[in-house]
């Protein structure tokens, strides 16, 4: 690439330091080397400076337009050169444009990171002297759609995930002048290199079996295979769509959830022996073992009307709750339970608390999608790998 040589009228400059805040000293430096630079840019295209006759002229001058620059200390005032055929295009806005995309970019990992926007508005007029609307950062925000659009609909045949987690979790979103309530399914999948990987995620009316069975369709769409293991809670709708979704596939109820169900029906003061011997069963190396406690359990305290609901939802889901047994033993505490997800949601949750209702449900798309790509970029890095010997 060639190079631009140019001079600056120096005692323009010091005249204009000698009168000027520092602030101000710094954009109308900036001015000056600028057009100054822009107006050599001419010349070398014409291949000739000003009243110079020259055979291997290309152009002719024809003065100059004002244009505005973004830079981090605020917006300056150029004078453009223009030619007669309007060919000619100078380089600067293009260069220092990068001014503009690093205060974009910067504004968008507040957002992502849950500042608010009224909270943005406000740093970026301390950091440049400019002001910038609501308005104008939800609408930079947009600028999310395509590269969130790309990430969620992304190939998933390309590596087999064993083992896959699905929660679901709600959020208030603004729909035909009314405040709704709209379930947010994602989804987590172990893949055979052992590296999780947010796998899918989407925004519905609400927790039930057809809005499972759509979301499954999607991710199977993508190419998704019948995982091994499907970690979830208990949710009805879900688990039929799960038979429905995955032929072949085994069900792992989240055993945390399972606990706390049981543990909500007991008596709060007098039940702390029985809450014990509940986690112990999970808390079994082996599926014998576990099967013994269980036994042990209802033994004890079946017929007694304060604790029949827990004895009932035991003995109902415990082959549900303990499908894990049939993995390796080094993956039980990783297969048991959905905490990985209800880490993830936690994320979302935090940047969502800032927002509290989502303007439409694109933007509820939008951010969220932003919070997990974030998030996946956290998951298993470098070498380390979520379960502990290869699959």
């Amino acid at each position: 690439m060639s190079q631009i040589h140019f001079t600056i009228d120096f005692e323009k400059l010091k005249d204009t330091v000698m009168d000027s805040e520092l602030n101000e000293v710094v954009k109308s430096s900036l001015v000056l080397i600028l057009n100054e630079y822009m107006e050599k840019e001419r010349d070398q295209y014409i291949q000739a400076e000003s009243y110079q006759r020259s055979a291997a002229r290309q152009d002719y001058r024809n003065g100059y337009y004002e244009r505005e620059l973004l830079m981090p200390n605020g917006r300056i005032l150029l004078k453009v050169p223009r030619t007669r055929s309007g060919k000619f295009a100078t380089d600067v806005f293009e260069r220092y444009a990068r001014c503009d995309r690093a205060l974009l970019l910067s504004m968008l990992e507040m957002v992502i990171n849950g500042v608010s926007t009224r909270k943005v508005t406000k740093i970026v007029e301390e950091l440049c002297g400019e002001s910038a609307s609501r308005s104008m950062v939800s609408n930079l925000t947009k600028k999310l759609d395509p590269i969130v659009g790309e990430w969620a609909s992304r190939p998933l045949n390309t590596i087999y995930y064993p083992y896959i987690y699905v929660d679901a979790m709600y959020i208030k979103v603004r729909e035909h002048k009314r405040v709704v309530s709209k379930a947010v399914y994602t989804a987590i999948g172990v893949n055979e290199k052992n590296k999780r990987e947010v796998i899918g995620f989407k925004v519905d009316h609400n927790e039930s079996e057809p809005s499972w069975h759509d979301f499954f369709s999607s991710l199977k769409a993508r190419g998704l295979q019948s995982p091994k293991l499907l970690i979830s809670d208990a949710h009805s709708g879900l688990k039929l769509a799960i038979q429905k979704s995955f032929i072949g596939t085994s069900w792992q109820r989240c055993t945390v959830h399972m606990l706390r169900n049981m543990i909500q029906t007991m008596p709060k003061k007098t039940s702390k022996e029985a809450r014990n011997e509940l986690k112990a069963i999970f808390q079994s190396r082996k599926l014998e073992e576990a099967k013994r406690q269980k036994d042990q359990f209802i033994d004890k305290y079946e017929g007694k009307k304060a604790y029949q609901k827990a004895v009932d939802v035991l003995d109902e889901g415990f082959d549900d709750a303990t499908q894990y047994f049939a993995e390796p033993e080094e993956y039980h505490v990783s297969l048991r339970t959905t905490n990985m997800l209800e880490r993830m949601n936690s994320e979302i949750r935090r940047r969502e608390r800032v927002i509290r209702i989502f303007p439409n449900e694109q933007s509820a798309f939008r951010l969220i999608g932003a919070v997990l790509m974030d998030y996946e970029e956290t998951l298993d890095l470098g070498n380390r790998t979520f379960l502990k010997k290869q699959i």
